[in-house]
C-alpha cells in the first residue's frame, strides 16, 4: 500500500514538472507540434520513471540483538496503537470512490459517442469516414470518423469545418485525448493532471487551425467559422471537436507569428530537473551488515599450532623454532639482533615469517626492558593450504572488535608465562587446548572457535587465553562469562566444554555493551550463546 502511494506521489510530481515547463516557457511558442510531443512524453515519463530505480549497496556495522529487538517491540507497540483507527484504508477507500465514478463517467462517454455514430449513414473518401447527422453537436472526430450536421453551415463554413477535422483524424489525435483521460482518471484527486489534459487538448486545437488555414484561402472567413460554432456547445467528450472553449486564444495564436527556432533550447530544460529527481529519490541504498560475531564453527581447519617467544626464550629454543616452522610447516623462520639484559632477558629481537607465495611478514620489538610476549602461528587446512603471521601483546588493535574497553590485552607484568609444551585437540566444530600455568601448575582450558573467514575465537572459562585471529596470535584476560545454552541461562561455574562439539550448531559470543544491554550486569564478563544440534 505505501508502494502504491510512493508511485503516485512521484508520477504527480513529474506531471507538474512537464507542465509547469510547458505553461511558463512553450505555452506562447508556436511549436505546436513539438508541444504535442513534449506533453505526451511529460505523460509517459510520469507513468515509467518511478518504476526505475539504481541499487546501490552499502556496507555498515552488524546492529547489535538488543536492538533489534527493541525494534520489533517499537513496531509492535505502534502496530497495537494503530489498530483502533486505519487511515491508510479509508485514503485508500476515498481514492477508489474517485476511480470508479470517472470510470463510469468514461464508459458513459463511450456509450454516448456509440449512440451517435450507430445506425448512421457512412460516406468513404479515401481515409476518411463522414457521417452526416441531424443532431445539434458540434462537429467533431473520432479515428478516421469525420461527424458534422450540414444543414447548421454554408458551403465554405462547412469546408472550413471538414479541413479541420481531417487534420485531427490524419494525425490520429484521438489518441492523445484518451490517454490523457485516462491519466485524469488514475490521478483525479491531483489538479495538476486536469490542466495537463485541457493543456493537451488546446494544443491539438492549436495543430489543426495552423494546418487547416495553410490549405484554406479565406484565413478570415476559417476565424468567423469559430467564432460561430461557439454557439453550440453541445459536444461528446471523448473526440475532437470543432467547438472548444478559448476561441480568443485560439484566433490569437492562428494570427501569431512562427516562433524562432532558437527557442527550441526550452524543451531541454527539464532535463537537469529530471536528473536530480533521479539522483534524490530513484537511487535505493540497501545496507547490508557485516557479521558481527562469530556465528558458526569452520570445517576447514585441521590444525592450529602456535610458538610462542617469551622474554626468557633461549636461543636454542628460537633455532627449535626455526627447524620446526621449516620441517613441519615449511615455514622460513628469521630471528636478528638479538639482545638481552644482565638477566639474560630478551630486550630485543627482529622475527621475520614467510610461507610460499604469502607475503613476508616482520616484527621489531625490544628496549631497556624485556620484550612482551609474541608468537608465531600456523593455521593448516583440511585441503593443505597454509597460512601464518605474527602478533604481539602491545599491539593497539584489540583482537578481535567484538572485545570491549574492559577487557584489554595484558602487558608483560600481568601476563603468567605458559609453556611452549601444547597439547592440541582438534575437531570439526573447535580446538580444545589444554595449557599448564609455570606458576601454579594449573591447567588452563581454552577452546578455540573458528568463523567462516577462518578467524578464530578464543573462549575460556577464566585465566589467561591464547587468542588467534588472522594467522596470529595475543594473550587476553578474561574472566568467567556467562553461558547460554539453548536460550536456557547456565548456573555459574558451568563448564561448556562439557558439550560435545559435535553437538554443537553454532556459538555467539557478546561482549560489552552488547552483552550487558540484552542480559544485564550479571553478563559483563562477556556472554557465550550456544546453540546445539536438535
Amino acid at each position: 500500500m505505501e508502494a502504491l502511494f510512493i508511485y503516485i506521489i512521484k508520477s504527480s510530481s513529474l506531471m507538474l514538472l512537464f507542465y509547469c515547463a510547458y505553461f511558463f516557457l512553450l505555452r506562447k511558442e508556436t511549436f505546436f507540434n513539438s508541444n504535442r510531443w513534449f506533453l505526451l512524453s511529460g505523460l509517459i515519463v510520469s507513468a515509467i520513471l518511478p518504476f526505475l530505480t539504481y541499487t546501490k549497496e552499502v556496507w555498515i556495522e552488524a546492529t547489535p540483538d538488543i536492538n533489534i529487538n527493541f525494534q520489533n517491540n517499537i513496531q509492535n507497540i505502534s502496530q497495537e496503537e494503530s489498530v483502533d483507527f486505519n487511515w491508510t484504508y479509508l485514503i485508500l477507500s476515498l481514492y477508489s470512490i474517485g476511480f470508479l465514478i470517472f470510470l463510469i463517467k468514461l464508459a458513459i462517454d463511450f456509450y454516448s459517442l456509440n449512440t451517435v455514430i450507430k445506425g448512421q449513414k457512412i460516406q468513404q473518401q479515401a481515409d476518411f469516414k463522414f457521417i452526416d447527422i441531424n443532431e445539434n453537436i458540434a462537429p467533431f472526430s473520432y479515428f478516421e470518423y469525420i461527424v458534422y450536421n450540414s444543414s447548421l453551415y454554408t458551403a465554405s463554413e462547412l469546408e472550413s469545418i471538414i479541413e479541420h477535422e481531417k487534420v485531427h483524424s490524419d494525425q490520429n489525435h484521438t489518441f492523445d485525448v484518451l490517454i490523457s483521460r485516462i491519466f485524469s482518471i488514475i490521478f483525479w484527486f491531483n489538479p495538476i493532471v486536469w490542466l495537463y489534459k485541457k493543456a493537451i487538448t488546446q494544443n491539438l486545437e492549436f495543430i489543426a487551425d495552423s494546418e487547416a488555414a495553410k490549405k484554406l484561402l479565406d484565413k478570415k472567413a476559417y476565424q468567423y467559422t469559430l467564432l460561430k460554432i461557439t454557439t453550440h456547445e453541445n459536444c461528446v467528450a471523448i473526440t475532437n471537436h470543432f467547438y472548444q472553449s478559448l476561441i480568443k486564444k485560439r484566433i490569437v495564436m492562428l494570427n501569431k507569428n512562427q516562433s524562432k527556432k532558437s527557442n527550441s533550447w526550452k524543451y531541454y530544460a527539464v532535463i537537469p530537473a529530471l536528473v536530480a529527481f533521479v539522483l534524490l529519490f530513484q537511487i535505493e541504498v540497501i545496507a547490508k551488515e557485516r557479521p558481527q560475531t562469530v556465528k558458526s564453527v569452520s570445517n576447514e581447519i585441521e590444525s592450529v599450532d602456535v610458538y610462542k617467544i617469551q622474554k626468557y626464550t633461549t636461543d636454542l629454543e628460537l633455532k627449535r623454532i626455526k627447524v620446526q616452522l621449516k620441517s613441519l610447516h615449511n615455514v622460513d623462520f628469521e630471528a636478528s639482533k638479538i639482545k638481552r639484559n644482565s638477566a639474560n632477558e630478551l630486550t630485543s629481537i627482529v622475527v621475520e615469517v614467510a610461507y610460499e607465495n604469502q607475503k613476508s611478514q616482520s616484527i621489531q620489538t625490544g628496549g631497556k626492558v624485556a620484550i612482551k610476549d609474541f608468537g608465531v602461528v600456523v593455521i593448516t587446512g583440511k585441503n593443505g593450504a597454509k597460512r601464518t603471521g605474527i602478533k604481539t601483546d602491545d599491539e593497539k588493535n584489540a583482537v578481535n572488535k567484538n572485545v570491549s574497553a574492559n577487557e584489554k590485552m595484558s602487558n608483560a607484568t600481568e601476563t603468567k608465562n605458559i609453556t611452549a609444551n601444547t597439547e592440541t585437540n582438534v575437531n570439526t566444530n573447535s580446538i580444545t587446548s589444554t595449557k599448564t600455568d609455570s606458576d601454579t601448575n594449573a591447567n588452563i582450558s581454552t577452546t578455540v572457535v573458528i568463523n567462516k573467514d577462518n578467524n578464530i575465537k578464543v573462549i575460556t572459562t577464566g585465566g589467561t587465553a591464547v587468542a588467534v585471529s588472522n594467522g596470529t596470535k595475543t594473550n587476553v584476560k578474561i574472566s568467567s562469562p556467562l553461558v547460554i545454552v539453548d536460550g536456557e541461562e547456565m548456573p555459574s561455574g558451568f563448564d561448556y566444554n562439557s558439550i560435545k562439539p559435535t553437538d554443537i550448531e553454532s556459538v555467539n559470543v557478546l561482549n560489552g555493551v552488547n552483552a550487558t544491554g540484552q542480559y544485564g550486569d550479571k553478563a559483563s564478563n562477556g556472554v557465550i550463546e550456544i546453540i546445539t544440534k536438535k
